[in-house]
């Protein structure tokens, strides 16, 4: 059985404290169990795995609401990402202090649970929040995972992703991603005096918050590795330029006063280098910039638009659309240029595409007989499959862990208001659901983990 760490959490603006906790915390998930106890996410549609999440027990009066809380949102996480099933708490057998002790196992077989989580909420004399967790096997009855933390009791939350990221991680053997935030497009107001500002918020839709205050149309926003800096698009005095803002400060810098419409940045995997398409004589094509230098380079040369581009993971190749070959299309070259390769050769026209985090796949928009439809194909083009399709439904994005995609969705005007929302698909394309937010959304960027 393997011991629970104490691992101390000391703030959350300690960013090194939560980091080593979601590091001890992978480095806990290697050790094997004596019996597996699996889910396949690679698989198509399955059945979702029957999970018992218990309220935390207080260990004092003053910790209660930490201990409840702490467990729905953990709940929340998992049942959302569709690959678990929680067990109403109304058919719980055992509860209270005996779970921190060991389980009564026929008890949470009785009610059909597959895993149980066991966890405790403390308010340390010192005021910090100590939160404890244990993930049971109940078939094996053997204890998966243990983990504790101390930190502020504000930082309640964000522990509770990290345990939900540790359990998915444990099921089924992949990073996961509820520790992570998004970045979109808040639309709001009649169509022809639209308001888009720039919006965040956690993966599951708390903490939510608006960076721009309207004055400024913005556009496809993007993160950095880092998840601390997000580049975009912006009119300002409309004028086309291409923007860095700070998430920590507040502040942001304008990356160069560049003679025609920039458009479409994107970070590379190191953060070094910004990838964009710039506009000239009428004429777009796709230009990287060295953010160390503010160097800029041009990297395609044709009468065609060029546009879309995103790095590949390990940064030495570059997906782009163009329309080149005579409609919109999806094209390859090196990062440094050169000559492309044509990679898709479906019916319709392709657009937006990202590379995945892992490398294996691109996400694309494609649009057939007046449809829209978010898809992913390999790198050399095989393997092309829709995901989900609409009236209106492109900008894909990526979770971190490359194993699901968040887009937006428009109806028809007068069918749900024809307002764009945001929506999540696994990559199998099932479990497919919108992320709700305060107004309408578009254009959401996926985080990395946060650090």
């Amino acid at each position: 059985m393997k011991q629970i760490l104490t691992i101390p959490i000391h703030a959350l603006g300690a960013v090194r404290g939560l980091a080593a906790f979601a590091a001890l915390a992978a480095l806990l998930l290697t050790v094997p169990a004596h019996a597996e106890l699996r889910v396949d996410i690679t698989r198509g549609k399955i059945e979702p795995l029957p999970i018992a999440i218990p309220d935390f027990f207080a260990v004092n009066d003053a910790a209660a609401a930490y201990g409840r809380n702490v467990a729905q949102v953990i709940q929340a996480d998992l049942e959302r990402c569709g690959l678990f099933r929680a067990i109403d708490r109304r058919a719980f057998i055992q509860g209270g202090e005996s779970l921190r002790v060991r389980p009564r196992f026929g008890d949470w077989r009785l009610v059909n649970a597959q895993a149980l989580v066991v966890g405790s909420a403390e308010i340390r004399e010192d005021g910090q929040l100590r939160v404890e967790f244990r993930l049971w096997d109940v078939f094996g009855e053997q204890q998966l995972i243990g983990l504790r933390s101390d930190t502020q009791p504000s930082n309640w939350r964000r522990i509770a992703h990290i345990i939900a990221d540790a359990i998915y991680k444990r099921i089924t053997g992949e990073e996961g991603y509820f520790d992570t935030r998004i970045v979109y497009v808040a639309e709001s107001g009649p169509p022809k005096l639209r308001i888009k500002r720039l919006a965040i918020m956690d993966q599951d839709g708390a903490n939510h918050r608006y960076l721009t205050s309207g004055s400024d149309l913005v556009l496809t926003p993007r993160f950095s590795p880092t998840a601390q800096e997000i580049t975009y698009l912006a009119y300002v005095g409309n004028q086309p330029r291409v923007y860095i803002y700070h998430i920590d400060t507040g502040q942001r810098e304008m990356l160069g006063d560049f003679p025609g419409m920039t458009f479409a940045p994107r970070f590379s995997a190191d953060g070094n280098t910004i990838i964009m398409s710039m506009a000239q004589d009428g004429n777009s094509d796709i230009y990287s910039m060295d953010l160390r230098t503010r160097r800029t380079r041009r990297l395609t040369s044709h009468p065609s638009i060029d546009t879309s581009p995103s790095f590949s993971p390990d940064g030495r190749q570059v997906v782009f659309n163009s329309d080149r070959g005579g409609s919109k299309q999806l094209y390859v070259m090196s990062q440094g240029g050169g000559t492309p390769r044509r990679i898709s050769f479906g019916d319709g026209s392709y657009s937006t595409p990202v590379w995945s985090p892992r490398g294996d796949l691109i996400a694309f928009t494609r649009m057939k007989s007046g449809r829209f439809g978010i898809g992913v194909m390999r790198p050399d083009g095989s393997g092309e499959r829709i995901l989900s399709e609409g009236f209106l439904v492109e900008g894909p994005t990526w979770s971190p862990n490359g194993r699901v995609l968040m887009y937006f969705r428009q109806e028809p005007a007068g069918a749900s208001g024809g307002e764009p929302k945001l929506y999540s698909i696994d990559l199998t394309g099932y479990n497919e659901r919108e992320v709700g937010t305060p107004t309408s959304g578009s254009d959401p960027a996926w985080s990395p983990p946060k650090p």
